[in-house]
């Protein structure tokens, strides 16, 4: 059996190989993509099981895809945990790929979860809408200081049928008629890009029974529901709503030591297309409820607009998690969880059909 540590770069790897048959150790750097597929293939002849351990690291599907072509088993692990090993306080890429390889001859290496390939290509369904409705956002906002510099002031009212062609009336300077005819066109082109997406994602939302499932809750779309479902990915890998919130970054730093508890802002170590899914959810949960709208101004009062819109962000995806874990559909009626012992936190449901 080979065992291989990989210290992953975007442009090279370091890697530190062991045979354990004969006992074999190498160290190579390997540029890519030529000589480490290359490299790789190589071992792939020899007929011998090939063990891979590396970082998790975002440059790296074109590896990955490879040793899954190759039929070789892939270990992935956080980089914090990884570097909490590490004893010395040198730092370079040979050490990196050796220390790497000494923890999984340890038995040293616990592996993180992995998307497959099919929840992968539908985050990047997710993630292009995203990004798109931000570059439609950003022109609008252009245009709308156009039109206030020319002293028309009508907010989402600028949009429609007199809007738009109020603010195509005023007579402008050579280069700023040009900027406001540039930005109405990469309007027009974005908005019905960002419409066939938004129905692409109804249709894979329709397609999945957990996000359907979700969906029922009231303020949850087929956007959140759907982004939800694929970053979480397997929910039985939480035991409890607060590691949830944990995982997605709605729970607040930490720094405390004896007596002394100290508490900063949230961690935001998640995934922040889906925070901000849940905290935009979570405003129409709040205006569709009594008893979030009245917990969100009791909030509000007491610690400002901003906590409390997270604090109801944080809120749902705990209600989201016992939805999808216990496998029922939102129902009006509150209860009470190990998650949130003094407020109700989750509803209980009916069993879905």
């Amino acid at each position: 059996m080979i065992i291989i540590g990989v210290d992953y770069h975007p442009e090279f790897q370091q890697i530190a190989l062991l045979d354990k048959d004969s006992g074999e150790f190498q160290e190579k750097r390997l540029s890519h993509a030529e000589e480490a597929e290359q490299f790789y293939r190589g071992l792939a002849v020899m007929s011998q099981k090939v063990r891979v351990g590396m970082e998790a690291s975002g440059h790296a599907r074109w590896f990955e895809r490879l040793l899954a072509e190759l039929q070789m088993e892939l270990w992935v692990r956080d980089a914090a945990d990884i570097q909490s090993k590490r004893g010395r306080k040198q730092k370079t890429d040979r050490q990196d790929a050796q220390h790497i390889l000494n923890l999984m001859l340890k038995d040293d290496f616990p592996r993180i979860w992995v998307p497959s390939w099919e929840n992968r290509d539908l985050r990047q369904l997710l993630w292009h809408r995203h990004r798109m409705v931000q570059a439609r956002t950003r022109i609008m906002n252009q245009l709308q200081a156009v039109a206030i510099n020319e002293g028309l002031r009508c907010k989402k009212r600028l949009w429609r049928g007199g809007g738009r062609q109020q603010l195509e009336s005023f007579r402008l300077a050579r280069w700023a008629s040009r900027r406001r005819q540039d930005l109405l066109e990469l309007l027009d082109r974005l908005t019905p890009t960002i419409a066939e997406l938004s129905q692409a994602i109804e249709q894979e939302a329709e397609n999945c029974p957990e996000a359907r499932r979700l969906r029922t809750h009231p303020g949850v779309g087929a956007l959140t529901a759907l982004a939800f479902v694929l970053i979480i990915g397997n929910v039985e890998r939480f035991q409890c709503g607060k590691q949830v919130a944990s995982y997605l970054g709605l729970v607040p730093l930490e720094k405390s030591s004896g007596n002394r508890r100290r508490l900063g802002h949230i961690t935001k170590q998640g995934s922040s297309m889906l925070r901000f899914l849940l905290v935009e959810a979570a405003q129409v949960t709040v205006r569709s409820l009594p008893e979030w709208r009245g917990q969100y101004f009791r909030l509000l009062m007491r610690r400002g607009r901003k906590t409390a819109k997270v604090a109801m962000a944080r809120r749902l995806a705990i209600c989201l998690y016992w939805m999808w874990r216990e496998g029922r559909d939102y129902e009006w009626r509150s209860v009470r969880t190990q998650d949130s012992p003094d407020q109700a936190m989750v509803c209980t449901r009916t069993p879905s059909n």
